[in-house]
């Protein structure tokens, strides 16, 4: 707040001397007092504003740039809230040409993925499937859903429906765009040998080992289901997909470590044990041991990309259940699969065996196929499968496949 008293002392001053030399000079003393007492009054308010004038301290340049800041966290307040989210996923078509069987588009899929991290707390992950049923149908699913705490620096702490821990395929190369072949690899498909996925909690992580680095994932999980024969006298197969149904109450534990002697190579051993039992009406019967083992390398040099994977699940006798033998479902696969560089071919060969206690299922493949990689994330794929299995069985049916995949 700011004033000027000169104006005002400069009428005052007039006003003396108009009384002093003009007609009103003969007024008389009493009014040349009262108009002293008036400018006294005047100048102790004068002096009253300097002096509030004077109190008022400007704010200083810290203080300005303060503000400044405040206002600044405020307008963008509600774009930085400490979370990070990415939307990812991939798509897959394809056409599959079999022998014994007329040649049709049998995939077309969808899998958004959703990540979501709020600081160095949580971390959210998420994938759904959206696929076109063989009638034309829309069939949705959960691929996996998982909450996790970031406890350590070597250390996630999470729960909810997870990919199987279990050896490499369906924890890192199922999707189509990763896939270098448009098929499973035999025995790692849904119900065979290899889990697909479980429900529960665990903890992973990866660490320092001298000169190496490891990886760790420990889980405890509500385990498989068992599928009778339709005779209802044989366990068909190993329903391993996850599921929040535990009617037999048995938990499985199961783990897998990982060494990266290289920074290219990868060796691993996962096992996972528990107790599992036959389900009939809602009602289990009593439990068998159920055991898995499985071991996977994996190798990349320039354009040379090698696997080797095996696996197998083991269900104990039981000789109260309606279906009293056990059995064991085992399956590996090698692959090898080159860039040819400087273009955008890749050429790819892969060897697999599953077998199981059931002919018809029993399965030897060989794979050879040729893509093109029209981007980073976009390959076309074109593949011949030679399989032996059961006579007349699908198993024993030779197939073309087409696939196109996209990744993002």
């Amino acid at each position: 707040m700011t004033s000027n008293p000169r104006p005002m002392r400069l009428a005052v001053w007039g006003a003396l001397a108009a009384i002093a030399t003009g007609p009103t000079l003969a007024a008389g003393t009493d009014d040349v007092k009262a108009l002293k007492s008036e400018i006294e009054a005047l100048k102790k308010e004068v002096e009253e504003l300097r002096a509030i004038v004077r109190k008022q301290v400007p704010p200083s340049s810290e203080a300005v740039a303060a503000l400044r800041q405040e206002i600044a966290r405020a307008q963008s307040e509600w774009k930085d809230v400490g979370s990070t989210k990415h939307f990812a996923g991939y798509a897959d078509m394809g056409y599959t040409d079999a022998k014994n069987r007329r040649g049709l588009f049998d995939l077309a899929r969808f899998n958004p993925a959703f990540h979501y991290q709020y600081q160095d707390l949580v971390l959210l992950d998420a994938e759904l499937e959206i696929a076109v049923g063989e009638n034309g149908s829309t069939e949705t699913g959960l691929e996996f859903a998982t909450i996790g705490l970031l406890a350590h620096d070597y250390a996630v702490v999470y729960a909810g429906k997870f990919n199987s821990g279990i050896g490499q395929f369906r924890q890192n190369l199922h999707p189509g765009w990763i896939n270098r072949l448009p098929s499973t690899p035999v025995g790692f498909g849904h119900d065979q040998a290899a889990p697909v996925s479980e429900v529960g909690a665990g903890v992973r992580g990866a660490f320092p080992l001298g000169s190496m680095r490891a990886t760790y994932d420990l889980w405890v999980g509500n385990g498989p289901r068992l599928e009778l024969n339709p005779a209802g006298d044989e366990i068909e197969m190993i329903e391993a997909s996850g599921a929040t149904g535990d009617p037999d109450g048995k938990k499985v534990f199961g783990g897998r470590v990982a060494l990266l002697p290289l920074p290219r190579l990868e060796l691993g051993l996962s096992a996972a044990t528990g107790k599992v039992a036959v389900v009939q009406g809602g009602v289990a019967e009593a439990a068998r041991d159920y055991d898995v083992f499985g071991a996977d390398a994996a190798y990349q040099w320039r354009g040379l990309d090698l696997r080797v994977e095996y696996v197998e699940q083991k269900i104990g006798d039981q000789a109260a259940s309606v279906a009293p033998e056990g059995g064991r479902w085992k399956a590996w696969y090698l692959q090898a699969a080159y860039r040819l560089a400087p273009t955008q071919w890749e050429g790819v060969l892969r060897y697999g065996d599953f077998k199981t206690p059931h002919a018809d299922q029993n399965q030897k493949q060989w794979a050879l196929g040729l893509n093109y990689w029209f981007a980073p994330n976009l390959v076309g794929k074109m593949a011949y499968e030679f399989n032996k299995g059961l006579a007349g069985a699908p198993t024993d049916d030779n197939r073309w496949l087409l696939q196109a995949a996209y990744g993002f």
